[in-house]
């Protein structure tokens, strides 16, 4: 801890220490960046001596703080996760980070971590952790700290391997938003220390601007392939680093994910507060025949990825292993994974198409008015509506494909599954239990009572909180609502 806590921290700190060894060069006193660096490493340091932790009986307590004393408690009971995380100085070090969970939201000061372990003892310590929610064999064993490069991982007898990452599938990471997310923040930092000045007052970019019309065409899409190949690299660069190595295991009370390559992270799901999963489709994703798979849990984060991007045949198989009765294997048929949906017909049709077009109608009548009222403006502003047009009736048909709903009935080893999909440019198909459902709405406004549509709610304590129905005719509305959870609807 002497060593990972000071490294950590000056890592946190480097801007801090830019504007320390900026501030210093400016005025001419070099030591101020010495001062900000000591500052930093003795406040690291003081972790180590105010930092204890104990496992009694009933209750896990950790202590914190120098100035601010903080004391976090976890009856043992309430435990339903103990994630272990080693990054690349852990690894070398033999440490591990142990993150103890209770299924509850925590702000990020309240979170039970301890940091910088024995990594021989993490394995040992998570099964006395996790001894009130394991069977006979220990949980902690099946997954002890090791090097994700090893092909050997020892899984426990009564554990499956319902998924894992191929190197393959680092294709799919460009179509995402993730490398404009890594990107964007260096892109703005570079500007704010006044590169886009000097960029755009350098020469090549003055000659530029002096030059013909197809040069700067040219010269644009040359700067757009760029970014494209900058963020598609930066996006395969974040999924190597972050999904080498996923496995998924389940041994039917826990679901095992483990994953990483300088960062190891090893997450322990409690399959009890498992309540179904989601199929996310962004467009491009789905284009390429590929998708996300992330769980609904109760007391977790909403977006619990399982899977990240995969084929929708890797997808489609892990997600029939999830949403099998607990101790089988799924069907040959994988109903609730692929259950076919019910359309939600002519009306739910022309409501897609008319917020589709409505925008690009409203912009040509106010185009035409002007047009008339003698304003002179370019012939090439017609272009916009004209393009639009076909581009919105593509979008609003690819939405409506998208609209459906199914409810499967309950059965002796299964319960009932609401299923309900919606959504064009980021598309989810969620499979959600029916037990789980804790309250419905039924929502109109007034364009769809006029349609005679609606949109139901499922209101749950998993996930999103709120699974959405969208544009049901409304006769159908009640009896979606009895179908799924029998008896809830009362009379009416």
């Amino acid at each position: 801890m002497l060593l990972v806590h000071p490294i950590n921290e000056v890592v946190k700190f480097i801007p801090v220490l830019i504007g320390s060894v900026l501030l210093g060069t400016n005025t001419g006193n070099h030591l101020w960046g010495l001062i900000a660096l000591a500052a930093i490493v003795g406040f690291a340091l003081t972790r180590w001596f105010t930092t204890t932790y104990r496992v009694g009986p009933t209750h896990v307590e950790l202590r914190t703080g120098l100035i601010q004393r903080k004391k976090l408690s976890v009856p043992r009971p309430r435990i339903r996760s103990v994630d272990i995380e080693a990054d690349l100085l852990h690894r070398v070090l033999g440490l591990a980070v142990l993150a103890i969970g209770t299924g509850q939201h925590a702000d990020s000061g309240e979170k039970f971590k301890l940091d910088a372990l024995d990594a021989d003892v993490v394995p040992e310590l998570r099964t006395v952790l996790l001894a009130h929610t394991a069977s006979e064999s220990a949980v902690g064993q099946q997954m002890p700290i090791e090097d994700p490069l090893r092909k050997d991982l020892p899984v426990s007898g009564s554990a499956r391997e319902i998924g894992h990452w191929q190197a393959s599938w680092v294709r799919y990471a460009p179509l995402s938003l993730t490398g404009f997310a890594i990107i964007a923040p260096i892109v703005g930092v570079a500007f704010q220390y006044g590169f886009g000045q000097i960029m755009f007052s350098s020469d090549a970019v003055l000659r530029i601007e002096d030059s013909s019309a197809v040069l700067i065409a040219v010269s644009i899409a040359l700067l757009v392939v760029a970014i494209v190949v900058i963020v598609s690299l930066a996006a395969c660069a974040r999924y190597l680093t972050t999904y080498f190595g996923l496995r998924v295991l389940d041994n039917d009370r826990t679901l095992h994910l483990r994953h990483g390559l300088f960062t190891t992270r090893q997450i322990t799901l409690d399959l009890a507060r498992f309540r179904g999963a989601t199929v996310n489709e962004p467009l491009l994703l789905r284009l390429a025949g590929a998708a996300e798979l992330e769980a609904i849990m109760t007391g977790q984060s909403p977006r619990q990825k399982i899977l990240p991007q995969a084929p929708r045949s890797a997808i489609e198989r892990t997600l029939a292993q999830l949403l099998a009765p607990r101790g089988t294997r799924p069907p040959d048929d994988a109903t609730v994974s692929t259950a076919p949906l019910i359309a939600h017909g002519p009306a739910a049709r022309r409501r897609r198409y008319t917020r589709a077009l409505s925008p690009i109608l409203l912009l040509a009548a106010a185009m035409l008015i002007t047009a008339l009222a003698g304003v002179d403006f370019s012939p090439w502003w017609w272009l916009l509506p004209a393009l639009a047009t076909p581009i919105a009736a593509a979008l609003a048909a690819d939405r409506y494909r998208g609209l459906g709903h199914a409810i499967l009935p309950a059965t002796d080893s299964s319960p009932a599954w609401l299923i309900t999909r919606s959504g064009s440019l980021d598309r989810d198909r969620d499979c959600l239990e029916a037990p789980g459902i804790i309250g419905w709405t039924v929502r109109q406004s007034f364009w769809q009572r006029r349609s005679g549509i609606a949109t139901v709610v499922a209101a749950t304590a998993a996930g999103k909180k709120r699974y959405l129905v969208v544009d049901i005719p409304l006769e159908q509305a009640w009896n979606l609502i009895e179908s799924a959870t029998p008896g809830r609807l009362g009379t009416r």
